[in-house]
């Protein structure tokens, strides 16, 4: 390596967000989010720096679609507290997926990022739909398939 040269250092103003379309039908949701919080957080790019928010924005449509293997479908259930006594609320993942199939994914994603304020700014990128349709198209996403 040459004597004066100099590390690539991205700043916030330099980075483009672009936006990308998943279908999330027939995939399995393990998968299929891994790959979402890894292009939210912008590790599919040369310039990914961890202290930045340099990810692109990501469209999931047909929430509604996504599968499960094994037994989840049967035993995977989602808890959420209410806070008053004795409000555990427990979800089983049919009904859960029947009444809100957004929240799935949503889910799945953001207990694959990391807890902090960036990583919250990252998230705001998401946006989940149950249909085929979104209502996303002045941001000009590409359809990707993964």
């Amino acid at each position: 390596m040459h004597k004066n040269a100099k590390t690539f250092i991205p700043t916030q103003d330099k980075t483009k967000l672009n936006w990308f379309v998943l279908d999330a039908s027939g995939k399995t949701l393990g998968r299929l989010t891994s790959e979402i919080a890894k292009i939210l957080r912008g590790k599919h790019k040369p310039t990914y720096t961890t202290y930045l928010d340099c990810g692109d924005g990501v469209i999931v449509v047909n929430a509604d679609k996504i599968q499960v293997t094994g037994s989840k479908e049967a035993q995977k259930i989602y808890h959420y507290y209410t806070g008053s006594m004795s409000g555990l609320r427990e979800i089983p993942y049919r009904t859960m997926k029947a009444r809100k199939p957004e929240y799935i994914i949503e889910h799945a994603v953001k207990g694959m990022m990391p807890k902090t304020r960036l990583a919250r700014q990252q998230i705001k990128k998401l946006r989940v739909f149950a249909g085929a349709e979104h209502n996303l198209a002045a941001q000009q996403p590409i359809q990707v398939n993964i």
